[in-house]
């Protein structure tokens, strides 16, 4: 979305994991879309476990910049825990249903070591901790880590490479692969209403061809189809599923839809005249610091709802971008504050920076941009995690093409492609963009198949 004198993405951020393995990575390397820093041989090569590690400062709620020592001592902390948190796979005795318990029990039993037994450095370590959480959140789609399964947690796959960005924005890459397609292929626009599958459908005045989909849109215009590829987000098949197919999807496809989860990560852009943050700093993190992981969040949004931000990122290059700070927010707090207008959101927003820089007299940014995944009618939040009550065999099971017979005389009339269909790369674009290419390959092998008759 061009804004101010560059771009902002709305949506998808950074190329996660840019290597070898990553196809968004290799498409955009093959049509030159990247910068050379990229593009470098040893940033392939990083092990970050899914994380940028960006140049930072942690502003605590006091009004000053905490101690970058004791900041990263919580974090390696962290980072070790969620690290064992991933080694549960298969595990029949498990210590706890959800990351989040287990976190929290993992760090309740080092309390006493915390801070090396001193009360108020103890304290901080516990907020700092409890910001760590909040940014796992964030990277889960979640609102709170103990919605997120414990034992197929590990499941998922980071990646190695320094996570990047698109100079010319993220949509370069999908504008560089519709280019090879003829003329009118793609229409946009055309919400559809139901998807009509099992049928025998006629074109007018052919009555030699039937078809066994049928996908009609909101405009009233109709497609028949052998063969059609769902691709939208699992938000919306969890509140449209029973309406949006017909006959309705089976079962087990319908339990896989309930149980999985699928969360709201939202951004808030504010742009400033000039910079209050020093030219090297990419990252400004957030700690209130009378918080604490082992203690019950408040459940007041209209009170605390910014609690939940994790920080801003500084936009780059300011030669391209302005003066910009991305801020990111997840779960109840992320969807309340899609209620707020933009001057209540900015407003808020500016209270925020003043309190966590101690300078009161801090410009107002100049503008406002913000997401809002929730509220969005066609995808009702933003990417999926593995539900506590689910596993990565529900995962599977929304992957399954319809009708689930193999000998069906019609095979493969409703294929179902997504992030929330990859088994290791959900809540990604390269894990959205591999399963597109497995269901079209699934229809390659069927046209390639000898014919039976």
């Amino acid at each position: 979305l061009p804004a101010a004198s560059g771009l902002v993405e709305m949506g998808a951020h950074w190329i996660h994991g840019p290597s070898p393995g990553n196809p968004i990575f290799q498409l955009a390397t093959s049509y030159s879309l990247l910068g050379p820093e990229a593009a470098r041989e040893e940033n392939q090569q990083v092990e970050v476990g899914g994380h940028p590690l960006l140049p930072s400062v942690t502003y605590g709620s006091s009004g000053k910049a905490l101690s970058p020592t004791a900041v990263s001592e919580a974090r390696h902390l962290f980072d070790t825990l969620l690290e064992s948190a991933r080694a549960f796979q298969g595990t029949k005795e498990l210590p706890a249903l959800s990351v989040g318990q287990y976190l929290r029990g993992e760090i309740a039993r080092r309390v006493p070591a915390l801070g090396e037994g001193r009360e108020d450095a103890r304290r901080l370590q516990l907020a700092i901790l409890a910001a760590c959480l909040k940014l796992e959140c964030c990277i889960s789609g979640t609102h709170s880590m103990d919605l997120v399964a414990l034992e197929p947690f590990g499941e998922y796959v980071s990646l190695p490479g320094l996570d990047c960005t698109f100079p010319g924005g993220y949509s370069s890459l999908p504008d560089c692969m519709l280019s090879a397609l003829p003329e009118g292929t793609v229409l946009l626009n055309k919400a559809v209403r139901t998807i009509q599958w099992k049928g025998s459908f006629r074109e007018e005045g052919d009555e030699a061809r039937d078809f066994p989909v049928r996908v009609e849109c909101e405009d009233g215009d109709a497609f028949l189809a052998d063969h059609v590829i769902v691709t939208v987000p699992l938000g919306f098949l969890k509140e449209r599923h029973q309406d949006f197919f017909q006959p309705p999807l089976p079962q087990r496809k319908v339990e896989a839809i309930r149980r999985l989860g699928f969360g709201t990560n939202n951004k808030i852009f504010l742009e400033f005249e000039k910079p209050f943050w020093d030219s090297q700093q990419q990252l400004l993190e957030v700690v209130w610091e009378d918080e604490s992981p082992l203690e019950e969040p408040g459940t007041d949004l209209e009170a605390n709802w910014f609690k939940k931000l994790i920080g801003f990122v500084v936009l780059q290059p300011p030669e391209q971008h302005g003066h910009v700070l991305c801020g990111f927010i997840a779960g109840k707090e992320s969807e309340y504050m899609e209620t707020l207008s933009d001057e209540e959101v900015l407003g808020t927003m500016t209270r925020l920076l003043r309190t966590l820089t101690g300078n009161p007299h801090l410009p107002t940014p100049r503008s406002v941009l913000r997401s809002r995944w929730h509220s969005a009618p066609y995808t009702q939040g933003s990417y999926s995690y593995v539900a506590v009550g689910s596993s990565g065999d529900d995962i599977d099971a929304l992957a399954q093409p319809l009708p689930e017979d193999p000998e069906d005389p019609r095979p493969l009339q409703l294929l179902f492609a997504g992030e929330a269909t990859h088994r290791t790369f959900y809540s990604t674009t390269h894990g959205a963009l591999l399963s597109g290419w497995r269901e079209a390959e699934r229809l390659n092998q069927l046209f390639q198949a000898p014919s039976s008759a």
